[in-house]
């Protein structure tokens, strides 16, 4: 549910460009991954729970995105400064998998396979094929560039210095090409959620 909640709120916000009227507004959306230490997720929660022994696994091939509130930050701006209005920008972020971030906070302690919530993914998947058919590579960012903009695509395209992504290109946090190892996500747990861990 709360996955299908942000994809509606995309589509309003998206849609809401083309009743804006004669104001000067741009609407665009940021889609991005686990903000790593955010409350409720899983590197504060395997913190918590590593003096226990034991960590709970969903599943052992689950995988997620990763984010700091930093880059979080730095792609508001960046929309902020660059949008034309109705595009959805998304980040090139590193992927890990659940395991490995259990390997990193407790590589002492037991990982107990609980199975998969209700309404749980596996993957997490920021770019759709469907939606890869409008989608724009930028050095840093995808694009994903509404149905009907009110604006010239290839313009956009040449502006940014972008190019079209391949065909039944689909961007989710299992078909990555930047995986995170349990040091590095020691060293991110270190830079953004805790200076004085030791895993």
């Amino acid at each position: 549910l709360y996955g299908a909640t942000k994809l509606c709120s995309d589509k309003l916000f998206v849609a809401a460009n083309n009743m804006k009227g004669a104001r000067d507004l741009r609407l665009s959306v940021v889609r991005y991954g686990n903000v790593i230490g955010s409350r409720g997720s899983v590197v504060p929660f395997f913190l918590q729970q590593r003096h226990t022994g034991v960590l709970p696994i969903t599943h052992p091939d689950m995988t997620r995105f990763n984010i700091s509130l930093e880059e979080g930050v730095d792609l508001v701006l960046y929309a902020l400064e660059h949008a034309w209005g109705g595009e959805i920008f998304v980040p090139k972020i590193p992927s890990y998998k659940i395991t490995e971030v259990a390997r990193a906070i407790g590589p002492d302690c037991e990982q107990q396979i609980v199975g998969i919530r209700p309404g749980e993914k596996l993957h997490e998947e920021m770019i759709t094929q469907t939606d890869a058919l409008s989608t724009v590579e930028l050095p840093r960012y995808y694009v994903i560039l509404p149905a009907t903009p009110p604006w010239d695509v290839e313009k956009f395209i040449a502006h940014f210095a972008g190019k079209r992504v391949p065909e039944n290109f689909h961007y989710d946090s299992a078909n990555n090409e930047d995986w995170l190892s349990a040091e590095q996500i020691r060293d991110e747990i270190r830079l953004h959620v805790d200076a004085s861990f030791e895993g």
